[in-house]
């Protein structure tokens, strides 16, 4: 048993939690750095300011200042001036700090021969500012984060609306509308996929057409040799009557046979030129050669029994990569037309030559050839020259020229210079590549 689908996952959404998950650490680091980089930055300049004051007072200036204490003493030690708690009596030359009554203080100490100047400041409130400071260091990455955000949604959403546009036109369409989507307008990593489809529809469309083509075909060619089985079948009805002649009865007993198989050859004709048209299978290396000595094995009872002379020419060897029932059935087809046409004791030759643009299969004939009017009309379907003899469908050459196109090939019919009636050469290209 198969679980509940899980839903798909969404680009769009995956995308904007990476990018803004990405900006939002991205702002915590630099705000981090920010504030740790202003509170250093806050610390020296307070330092700096206390030993300013203090060079201040040393050169003579008035010892005052909002909220630094500050004493002086004299060159024999003797307090001169004092604003502040009461400090400890050792002076350390320089930066230290000390504690008095709770409170901790930053020290800066100096020493001239006329005085000792130390100022002191109250480390919390100097913290205080300093953390003031860096706040607002902090604040434009604070306010410019959001923003960021914001525009990075709106930018994806702005990106992401072909794709959300295309699904919308693919939802809305009607099953038998398969002509192309629009491709004005994608961004480049959607155009190729979206011209693919396009492809697939061609194909699809392609596919529904030979479809419709063949129902309505077979629909048109069963009719008749239906209707003239019912007429058949009536006559051997008739025929069973006691009073029939026997011999009328075994008449029409032969035409309803012939029509029963002329009925089942169209109909393998029709389902062999289906085949021909749905997409190929697999390609597998197909030796050429080999392929026309089996059909020629399979059609000798055929040749033999109206006295024809069926052979392979030359011993060139060609290997290729396709299908290989499909090229069987058309290089059948192709023998199989020679020796039905060609009168009794003629002959027909198959051959396989090598050209620089590629190997060819030959189906050569003595028979009475076709005319130049009709060597392109015999490979439309069901078409059938006025001047054919024998029973046919019409089918055979076009299932001939749709495997040859599947296969990249060409095929075409001429006069035969060695035997004189028809000539079919189907020409593989070198590379023996097969059409999608």
């Amino acid at each position: 048993m198969t679980g509940p689908a899980q839903a798909a996952p969404s680009l769009r959404r995956q995308l904007l939690w990476l990018v803004l998950a990405a900006i939002a650490l991205v702002s915590v680091l630099q705000a981090g750095s920010a504030y740790r980089t202003a509170l250093r930055e806050a610390d020296a300049l307070f330092d700096e300011h206390l030993r300013e004051l203090a060079r201040s007072v040393s050169q003579g200036a008035a010892p005052q200042a909002f909220d630094l204490q500050v004493q002086i003493w004299g060159p024999d030690g003797v307090e001169i001036f004092r604003s502040g708690p009461q400090m400890p009596s050792r002076v350390l030359l320089g930066f230290s700090d000390v504690e008095v009554e709770g409170t901790h203080y930053r020290v800066y100490a100096l020493q001239t021969p006329q005085q000792t100047i130390r100022v002191a400041q109250d480390r919390d409130a100097r913290q205080q500012r300093a953390r003031a400071l860096a706040l607002r260091a902090v604040l434009p990455v604070a306010l410019l984060a959001p923003l960021l955000m914001a525009a990075v949604w709106w930018l994806i959403s702005r990106s992401l609306a072909p794709v959300a546009r295309m699904r919308r036109q693919v939802a809305g369409r009607a099953a038998e509308d398969l002509s192309p989507l629009p491709e004005a307008g994608l961004p480049e990593e959607v155009l190729p996929l979206v011209q693919e489809l396009n492809l697939l529809f061609g194909r699809v469309r392609l596919a529904f057409d030979a479809q419709r083509h063949f129902v309505a075909d077979a629909a048109h060619e069963l009719r008749s040799p239906l209707a003239a089985l019912r007429l058949q079948a009536q006559a051997v009805r008739r025929g069973g009557d006691a009073d029939a002649d026997a011999d009328a009865r075994e008449a029409a007993l032969h035409r309803l046979e012939a029509g029963i198989e002329r009925a089942i050859r169209l109909v393998s004709q029709m389902l062999a030129l289906a085949r021909a048209e749905s997409e190929p299978a697999e390609p597998a290396p197909v030796d050429l050669q080999q392929l026309a000595r089996d059909t020629i094995a399979d059609l000798l009872p055929l040749a033999r029994e109206r006295g024809i002379d069926l052979g392979l020419e030359g011993n060139a060897a060609a290997t290729i990569r396709g299908d290989p029932d499909a090229l069987a059935l058309l290089l059948r087809n192709l023998v199989e037309n020679a020796v039905k046409y060609t009168p009794p004791g003629g002959r027909v030759d198959v051959s396989l030559v090598q050209a620089d643009a590629g190997p060819a299969l030959l189906v050569e004939d003595s028979g009475p050839g076709i005319p130049d009017a009709d060597l392109e009309r015999v490979f439309d379907r069901f078409y059938r020259s006025a001047d054919a003899p024998g029973p046919g469908s019409g089918l055979g050459l076009a299932i001939v020229r749709t495997i040859a196109a599947r296969h990249g090939a060409s095929v075409a019919l001429d006069r035969s210079l060695r035997l004189g009636g028809l000539r079919a050469a189907v020409r593989f290209p070198s590379t023996g590549r097969r059409l999608p």
